[in-house]
């Protein structure tokens, strides 16, 4: 009962689900009928009540009032359960996104699909949807599948594209999309941020759907944009993508009535008129009204394909295509050919594919296998086996046939309609066995493509290379981390579900490489929850495979998803368990590598000897594994370690040791680290030298793109400045720094600032902004509690069960955090690369 109550009142929504489920039992009702009499969908309904998701509080009053029970009382759960979010910092909701050069101007993101040409008829619907959006902003389409809800969206968003100019985005939710999971808020906010170029820093990484959808909604407030969200399951996926304030517009399809948006008009679709269908079959067969062609002279059979159609804008599209490319036709002929199939969709779909040859036969079928869902020829080119050229021309026969759609250059994708033919036909004519060698081979061009991908990146590299499986014939050429970065931006989501068909597959050497091939990519560009799940399905694959050292660098993954959660005591359980393995599979590289990561873990919580002894450990470890860039990498943090407790001196000589090291990245972490180390152990001394080592810093960080590593570099330099004497310099720099992380939402890097911050004023006369920092680190200081001691096991021990009692802490170094280092030594040294709560953000984040 203690357990449970503790459980409750840590998970607000667990308990809120609970007493929804006890007004159930109350009503005596199924979930069906309970959805009905309240007025909800069954599907939203479940969701409730297994408490997936926090219902709005319209439906928790109908569900109180069905049993006659007062829902006042739940209200304070309620409200604990749906998380609100406090408003945005002043300085945050002035920001606007960073003009782009003067000599490189960034056009307006577009991601709308192509308007029909053949657009026909709906006037009444495209005149209640321009009403709707222009009076609500949102407006959401409904009807069955291929009633060409997709279409009126596009072609409206085509519309108003004149009107809002800032961008134009298309999302597909998958919300019916057969074989595939919907796509989740959290991913679809991640993309829909990505193609409004929102900088990375300024992307919440952790606090779940709801900071993600306030940033989403900030970022459209000052914007005019118009985003078309397709294919929408139900309300509550698409509740937190729809825009807040300003004059930004969204149109939303669905095949079911989103009745849980209740602020939102509907606009429900019908199949066309009989006089709308004939007018698109002749347009899309080509010939217009008028005119004495096929459809005209044979009456008769025009109104059986339009029967056979349905009246459905896309099987009269595909019906009218293939009459157009075979004039030798005659309409009987179509109608022949159309009532060979089940259905109106597959015989349409049917018509079109019985036209290829074998070759694209068979690739249209194993097109449906594809576990994401915007695909490119380099992964058609793996799930066919065929060379790449011939995949691109494949596809290409096929988008001209209609039975691939191209929603951007490069980019191919099935129509949920044509997919769900498609896997029909490949489930009834291959083999299970064929089908499953063509999945296996999409994974591993996943699996390599993401390890050539993670090649590029500037962080220290593992050494090791893709084993799942042979690498295709043909991989994408990543020139650079930005090209590899755009690459897993817009694989990101068929990455997951390939990850997802691994598991259900049991390719556990798949589910074991995938992720760690993923880990810089998550380190910039996402959060934690997503890291978490994907390393914890490798680590089940590791126990499979039974493979020491893979079991090792899986439970050294999930320490570091951990570290990165912020869950400190399952980190460092994690990295224990693969100190044993590692160590007994001799693997001195993987050692050093987790080593380092240990040394991470220790340092952010709170302690500085011993992080200090294992960043010594690990560079030793990296020479006798022979990788120099490794001994460098840890030289760096020794030398950073060193300059937290007050040497100087020998952190100036190791963060020199640490440059001299050749290397080809103008952006190699390490470098960054030695530079700030160098810059603020020689202030006093070198001044004019301090300032460009820090200077080249700041530069690093701003050509890398990391706002977190630039605002610390800028704190540094005040720090080095005021020790020069130059107060308004520093005083200057310093502002700077906190201007950044303004921007980007961050207040734990603020509190490492506070201390240096407030010296540099005091002695540039402001006694009393210094007395108020000094005050706002120290309360923020108390406010972190003690960080729980861990000894570490050295090589060949064996991990401790418990951890074992802290020593005494010196009396003159507070062991709360290491960024302050010995105040009695080094009171403004600056601050450690990154707190354990920032992702993406530290040289080391990757390694």
């Amino acid at each position: 009962m203690v357990a449970q109550q503790r459980t409750a009142e840590a998970d607000p929504s667990r308990e809120l689900a609970a007493r929804l489920r006890m007004l159930q039992e109350l009503s005596g009702r199924g979930v069906r009928a309970l959805a009905r009499d309240t007025g909800l969908s069954s599907s939203s309904l479940s969701r409730y009540l297994t408490g997936r998701t926090v219902p709005p509080w319209p439906a928790v009053v109908a569900l109180c009032r069905l049993v006659t029970r007062d829902p006042r009382p739940l209200r304070p759960l309620w409200e604990r359960a749906s998380h609100p979010l406090p408003a945005p910092p002043r300085t945050s909701r002035q920001i606007h996104p960073p003009t782009p050069p003067a000599s490189a101007p960034r056009p307006p993101r577009n991601d709308l699909p192509r308007d029909a040409p053949d657009f026909t008829g709906r006037r009444a619907e495209l005149a209640a949807v321009l009403a709707a959006v222009a009076g609500s902003r949102v407006v959401a389409l409904d009807g069955m599948a291929g009633v060409g809800k997709t279409c009126l969206a596009v072609h409206a968003a085509h519309r108003l594209a004149a009107d809002h100019p800032d961008a134009q985005l298309y999302l597909d939710l998958h919300g019916f999309t057969d074989g595939r999971r919907p796509l989740d808020p959290d991913p679809a906010l991640r993309a829909l941020l990505a193609a409004l170029d929102v900088p990375s820093e300024r992307i919440p990484q952790e606090g779940g759907v709801e900071r993600l959808a306030a940033c989403w909604r900030s970022e459209l407030a000052h914007r005019r944009a118009v985003v078309v969200l397709d294919n929408a399951a139900d309300a509550d996926q698409v509740r937190p993508l729809l825009p807040g304030a300003g004059h930004s517009v969204a149109l939303v399809t669905s095949r079911n009535r989103l009745l849980g948006l209740e602020e939102v008009p509907p606009v429900s679709l019908d199949v066309l008129t009989p006089q709308d269908s004939a007018e698109l079959l002749a347009r899309a067969g080509g010939e217009p009204a008028g005119t004495d062609g096929r459809l005209a002279r044979e009456p008769q059979a025009a109104a059986e394909v339009l029967r056979l159609c349905g009246n459905l804008p896309l099987a009269l599209r595909l019906a009218g295509a293939r009459l157009r490319h075979r004039p030798g036709w005659t309409v009987g002929v179509l109608v022949e050919r159309m009532a060979e199939g089940p259905s109106e969709f597959d015989t349409a779909f049917a018509m079109s594919v019985n036209q290829l040859d074998h070759g694209r036969r068979r690739l249209f079928r194993l097109l449906s296998l594809l576990p994401g869902s915007v695909f490119d020829e380099y992964v058609v080119a793996a799930l066919a086996a065929v060379p790449l050229r011939d995949a691109r021309a494949m596809l290409e026969d096929l988008l001209d046939a209609h039975l691939v759609q191209q929603p951007a250059p490069g980019r191919y994708r099935l129509h949920d309609l044509v997919h769900r033919h498609a896997l029909r036909a490949t489930t009834e004519q291959d083999p299970a066995a064929e089908r499953q060698r063509a999945l296996i081979r999409v994974l591993d061009y996943y699996v390599h493509a993401a390890a050539a991908a993670d090649a590029t990146m500037p962080f220290l590299s593992r050494g090791g290379v893709a084993c799942a499986g042979p690498a295709p014939a043909d991989l994408p050429r990543f020139a650079g981390k930005n090209t590899a970065l755009a690459w897993f931006g817009a694989e990101y989501t068929n990455l997951l579900t390939a990850f997802d068909a691994a598991l259900a597959a049991g390719a556990d050497a798949h589910v074991c490489e995938l992720p760690r091939f993923m880990r810089s990519y998550f380190a910039r560009r996402c959060g934690t929850t997503q890291l978490n799940v994907l390393f914890e399905g490798s680590l089940a694959a590791a126990r499979r495979l039974g493979d020491p050292r893979q079991l090792g660098e899986a439970y050294s993954d999930l320490g570091f998803a951990r570290h990165n959660a912020g869950r400190m005591a399952e980190a460092g359980e994690a990295y224990e368990t693969a100190a044993v393995l590692v160590t007994q599979a001799g693997d001195v590289l993987t050692e050093a590598e987790l080593t380092m990561r240990r040394g991470y873990l220790g340092w952010d919580q709170g302690y500085v000897e011993e992080p200090l002894e294992l960043f010594r450990l690990a560079a030793k470890l990296y020479a006798d594994a022979g990788c120099p860039m490794g001994t460098a990498h840890a030289t760096a943090y020794e030398a950073w370690a060193l300059l937290q407790s007050g040497h100087r001196e020998e952190a100036a000589r190791l963060a020199r040791e640490a440059l001299e090291t050749p290397h080809t990245n103008p952006a190699w972490p390490p470098a960054l680290t030695a530079l700030i180390t160098l810059g603020v152990a020689v202030a006093r001394e070198e001044p004019e030298d301090a300032f460009g080592h820090l200077h080249r810093a700041l530069a690093l960080a701003r050509e890398d793109g990391h706002r977190h590593n630039e605002a610390w570099c800028l704190n540094c330099l005040g720090v080095a400045l005021r020790r020069m004497g130059r107060y308004e310099e520093a005083l200057a720099s310093h502002r700077e720094a906190f201007a950044l992380l303004d921007e980007i939402f961050e207040e734990q890097w603020k509190i490492h600032f506070l201390n240096a911050y407030g010296e540099t004023c005091r002695l540039a006369g402001l006694p009393h902004e210094a007395l108020r920092l000094h005050r706002q680190a120290l309360a923020s200081r108390r406010g972190w509690g003690t960080a729980t001691r861990r000894r570490w096991p050295t090589r060949g021990s064996r991990p401790c069960s418990t951890p074992r009692p802290p020593p005494p802490p010196p009396s003159t170094a507070p062991r709360d955090r290491p960024s302050c280092g010995n105040p009695s030594r080094a009171p403004d040294a600056g601050v450690p690369q990154a707190a354990a709560g920032t992702r993406g953000t530290r040289s080391r984040a990757s390694t």
